[in-house]
């Protein structure tokens, strides 16, 4: 079954993990739509490459974290939180690529 990540996750939000470092944090609306993608891989290393536009090297993890029904997605920040160039000091709009999502489970 194909599915919208935004039909079936009720948060999907950035934050800053420290200067250096970018999460990403899916929340979903049900246990079995947490189940699903987690048994189906389906946000993996390769889908986060894809949507970032950077090398697996750049992700430093990727967390199912099953108390809270969430996928937890912390990569390398491109630029520093506060350097010359750098657009969302907070992270708070680095979700965006996830709201996109398609996804077979």
């Amino acid at each position: 079954m194909r599915v919208k990540l935004t039909d079936i996750a009720g948060i999907i939000r950035s934050k800053n993990s420290g200067p250096y470092e970018l999460t990403m944090d899916i929340m979903f609306k049900t246990r079995e739509w947490y189940e699903r993608v987690r048994d189906a891989g389906a946000i993996n290393e390769d889908v986060v490459c894809r949507l970032y536009r950077i090398t697996p090297d750049k992700i430093i993890n990727i967390v199912h974290f099953e108390p809270a029904n969430a996928i937890k997605i912390t990569i390398v920040r491109p630029i520093c939180s506060g350097n010359l160039g750098e657009t969302d000091v907070y992270g708070a709009q680095q979700h965006a690529p996830l709201l996109g999502l398609e996804m077979d489970v």
